[in-house]
């Protein structure tokens, strides 16, 4: 048995072959197992065939194409060392061969792994490859901080009996340690000594805590990218970000590990990973649910909110937090062009079907948008850096790349400058909340479907900034805002946005739930249940 990872003993493998094998294969085959121990990247890249139809799998997605795998190993990072015990090998021809390795972690797991294998030009590379894990998963810690079985029991029976939530790292959990993303700022807190509001209200109602699910550090972005912890896959596109800053949350309800995320969303942090992943998302009420024990951003703005892969678990969840009364969300709907031309010729082409095929209507308030949207950022950006700004003054270097220069640029808003924004900002709510009563607006979620893992941070910077000019407007209003999972763009998922009214947010789900039972869901997430 020959270890292949970070260890430094070696035996030999099993091998069990139909026919002597043809030269050359074996060696590619270790060449590939080298590369995967060192994860060097660009051996891994020279072992598949470099086609469109290469195929990689394993128990929740299918990457097609050596480009989209490329993309999901350079962000993934290494695996877990690992031993292969035995090595099947069935010769279909000189050139062609499958071989199926029995694998075994250092955690005492099992697993296996397939590749076909053909020889052209004199070089063998893998065709199409699958892995599977049968038992002792280890700890995804790209996606958890902390897990159990469950992690937190329930507190209570209610609307949510049999439920499993996966909590996003700004809530305190009570034993836990909040970490906002941050190693180093998690080191530094106590164990928390009770729930965080939207934690305990959950329980209450009969759900239990899967674990905590990480989030982008601060919540200070809308990649799902971490530098610290990695990438949670996507599971509706493993070659694409998560989006965030709900990242984990999603990441884990999407995948099937827990039924509910528990999350924030400041500036589209719920919406733009249910977005991503297909799903449903709510963004609550501002202030309709208390953020006790919960890491800020930005006050002005923070909302809680929920992540389901149906609308059915997404409104027991409001239901259970939520005040029980509230006024209707519009079945009315209208759309602001203005509003969606912000979104890629692609999207809006989808999103115009979808408008039309729900009969919304047209209006056009003549909204300031730019006005808005540079006073939202200006406010934020004030806001974070109250925040957070000491801490990350006495801890430097602690951020990456993506967040740290969100944070320099805020360092330098000014009290005044603060405080016109905010008399902007005050004025914008009004004029949103007026222009918009009677009716239900929507949108698209996001600019663009999810854009690649291994995209150059220019491009993730820019498709944020797009996207924001879409997610800024409920934000700013403070108003309850919906993505239910209604597009299909070149065969990644796209949401639609509801908007309804303040304090509409359960009426508003059971609205979008019954305007689009017609309207099929294009693009449904893919779930790893285990």
């Amino acid at each position: 048995m020959t270890l292949i990872g970070p260890t430094t003993s070696a035996t030999e493998y099993r091998l069990d072959a139909d026919a002597p094998l043809p030269e050359g294969l074996l060696a590619a085959f270790e060449r590939y197992e080298s590369a995967l121990a060192t994860n060097d990247v660009d051996a891994l890249d020279d072992a598949f065939e470099p086609s469109d139809f290469s195929l990689r799998g394993d128990g929740s997605h299918m990457l097609r194409g050596r480009d989209a795998i490329s993309s999901f190993r350079a962000a993934r990072g290494g695996v877990p060392g690992r031993a292969i015990e035995t090595l099947h090998v069935r010769v279909l021809s000189d050139e062609l061969a499958i071989i199926i390795a029995m694998l075994r972690s250092p955690r005492g797991g099992r697993g296996q792994q397939t590749h076909v294998w053909r020889r052209r030009h004199g070089a063998w590379r893998i065709v199409a490859a699958h892995v599977s894990s049968t038992s002792s998963r280890p700890l995804d810690t790209t996606l958890w901080t902390a897990a159990g079985d469950p992690l937190l029991p329930p507190a209570g029976t209610g609307a949510l009996d049999g439920v499993t939530v996966a909590v996003k790292d700004l809530f305190d959990v009570e034993g836990h340690r909040v970490g906002a993303g941050v190693p180093a700022f998690r080191a530094e807190q106590s164990l928390a000594d009770r729930n965080a509001a939207a934690v305990q209200a959950l329980v209450d109602a009969g759900a239990s805590v899967a674990g905590i699910a990480h989030s982008d550090q601060f919540a200070y972005s809308l990649s799902g990218i971490n530098s610290h912890y990695g990438t949670p896959t996507n599971p509706a596109a493993p070659d694409r970000i998560p989006g965030g800053s709900s990242s984990g949350p999603a990441a884990a309800v999407a995948r099937g590990h827990a039924d509910l995320g528990l999350g924030t969303d400041t500036a589209g942090s719920i919406r733009v990973p249910a977005s991503y992943q297909g799903l449903w998302g709510l963004r609550t009420t501002h202030g309709a649910a208390s953020l006790a024990g919960t890491v800020p951003l930005a006050p002005s703005f923070d909302a809680i909110g929920w992540l389901a892969r149906d609308a059915e678990t997404l409104l027991s969840a409001a239901r259970a937090a939520l005040p029980a009364a509230g006024p209707t969300a519009p079945a009315r709907l209208v759309q602001i062009h203005e509003v969606s031309a912000l979104a890629s010729t692609p999207v809006r082409a989808a999103f115009d079907e979808v408008a039309g095929a729900l009969g919304a209507q047209s209006i056009a308030p003549g909204f300031p948008l730019e006005e808005w949207f540079a006073a939202f950022r200006t406010l934020q950006a004030w806001e974070a850096w109250q925040a957070h700004g000491s801490w990350i003054a006495a801890h430097p270097g602690q951020l990456g790349a993506d967040v740290a220069p969100r944070f320099e640029a805020a360092a330098a808003v000014t009290a005044a400058e603060a405080d016109s924004a905010r008399a902007v900002v005050e004025a914008a709510r009004a004029e949103i909340r007026e222009a918009l009563a009677g009716s239900t607006l929507i949108l698209p979620s996001t600019a663009n479907p999810p854009i690649r893992l291994n995209a150059v941070q220019e491009a993730i910077d820019a498709d944020r900034a797009h996207t924001l000019r879409l997610t800024f407007l409920a934000s700013l209003a403070g108003l309850p805002a919906l993505s239910a999972p209604l597009l299909d763009v070149d065969g990644l998922p796209v949401g639609v946005c509801f908007v309804g009214p303040a304090g509409s947010d359960v009426s508003l789900v059971e609205t979008a739930r019954d305007l689009t039972r017609s309207t099929p869901v294009h693009h449904p997430n893919t779930m790893e249940i285990s």
